[in-house]
């Protein structure tokens, strides 16, 4: 064979050789970030619920509200207050579609004490709910009716000595359940998101004492990130998460990362996944896709692209 032709041939291998491992990694890329948890387009009939009229206790709503969705029925909390009153408490509403919401009779469903940012997962037919208290000092509750729900007191969280954090605001409570384990995302003045873990849900020992997920480099989230929620989607799990590219905190966005593991992060490159001001950010599934919804100062909804 002429020297020519073996250049060539070892040209067209390298050539090969080089876009099989790009497709590769696009594959991969893909398969990180799949299109179901990362496009989304707006309603059209955005919002979907907002604060009462200037009478009411919740004139003006406040991130987070939380969404669950059970035998076809959405069922929502939400944190309403008014310029009269600025104490923070918690509302419910309910829909049968995810799109009309029908405010609860009795409403608010807890004044006795301050509620906002809340999470709300069940297990072994108990609701619990997470929330900040008043200082952004995160607390629990637990109710079996959705309803009416018990105060547990803060949140007793540990460094990894088993000393107490550090005091200040520790808020934006996330949880996730995994083989009895519950794992709380918390953030602490929303600089960075640390991971505690707990098998009685009543005292919280740091993974590690440094965040899990830091601010940046990127602009998007270099002065704020803060957990919305943890979902497991084909043998990974996804975190949607908050953060702000400004200082001030004047505007936010929603995004996510991945994990193998529950306490290494790998964000997305595209972030932010929903933009201008649109966060607090989860998903409910809807059949075999997944709606999104952002709940900063009202209740938007991005369906699938």
């Amino acid at each position: 064979m002429k020297k020519s032709s073996i250049f060539s041939a070892i040209i067209i291998a390298l050539l090969f050789i080089q876009c099989s491992q790009i497709q590769k990694s696009v594959v991969i890329g893909k398969s990180l970030f799949p299109n179901v948890l990362t496009h989304f387009v707006p309603y059209q009939a955005n919002p979907l619920f907002t604060g009462d009229d200037s009478t009411k206790w919740d004139h003006q709503i406040r991130e987070r509200g939380y969404i669950l969705k059970e035998k076809g029925k959405y069922h929502l909390w939400y944190t309403g207050y008014s310029k009269k009153d600025p104490r923070k408490f918690l509302g419910y509403a309910t829909s049968k579609n995810g799109i009309q919401w029908d405010r609860y009779i009795g409403n608010p469903i807890v004044n006795n004490h301050w509620v906002e940012d809340v999470f709300v997962i069940k297990s072994k037919g108990t609701y619990y709910l997470f929330a900040e208290g008043q200082g952004d000092t995160a607390h629990m509750f637990t109710s079996t009716d959705r309803i009416h729900w018990k105060e547990k007191g803060n949140l007793d969280i540990r460094n990894t000595d088993g000393s107490p954090i550090s005091k200040g605001p520790f808020g934006t409570p996330t949880v996730y359940i995994k083989n009895g384990v519950w794992y709380l995302f918390y953030e602490r003045d929303d600089r960075g998101i640390w991971l505690a873990t707990s098998k009685d849900a009543k005292t919280w020992t740091n993974v590690q004492d440094t965040p899990v997920i830091k601010m940046g480099p990127d602009e998007y989230d270099q002065f704020a990130v803060a957990m919305n929620q943890v979902i497991k989607y084909k043998g990974k799990y996804y975190g949607y998460y908050h953060a702000s590219a400004f200082k001030d905190w004047h505007e936010w966005s929603t995004n996510i990362a991945v994990s193998k593991d529950l306490i290494h992060w790998t964000k997305y490159k595209n972030n932010p996944i929903i933009k201008n001001n649109q966060s607090s950010g989860i998903v409910v599934k809807d059949h075999h896709r997944f709606r999104l919804y952002t709940m900063h100062r009202r209740v938007n909804l991005y369906l699938p692209e």
